[in-house]
């Protein structure tokens, strides 16, 4: 794996992973496009954040492999960075 492929998968991990949050706890704002505030948090959350960044993890991996296989045009629905 190349310097380059690793940076990538890391900021998709890094980028997924942020996402996940924004899901879990935000009821708006989730670009943070203006100051955080207490009306953006969910007053009931809807999962939890312990399992996520294992699967976002292994989904990163998965697309990896995937591409390595079947070539770019595969890429189990997501986007690469």
């Amino acid at each position: 794996m190349t310097e380059e492929e690793l940076r990538r998968m890391d900021a998709y991990w890094r980028a997924a992973n942020y996402l996940s949050v924004g899901q879990i706890y935000l009821l708006d704002n989730p670009l943070l496009r203006e100051p955080l505030r207490l009306e953006h948090v969910k007053p009931r959350l809807l999962g939890h954040w312990g399992t996520t960044p294992g699967l976002n993890f292994v989904y990163v991996h998965l697309n990896r492999a995937s591409r390595e296989r079947h070539g770019s045009e595969c890429r189990l629905g997501m986007r690469t960075v």
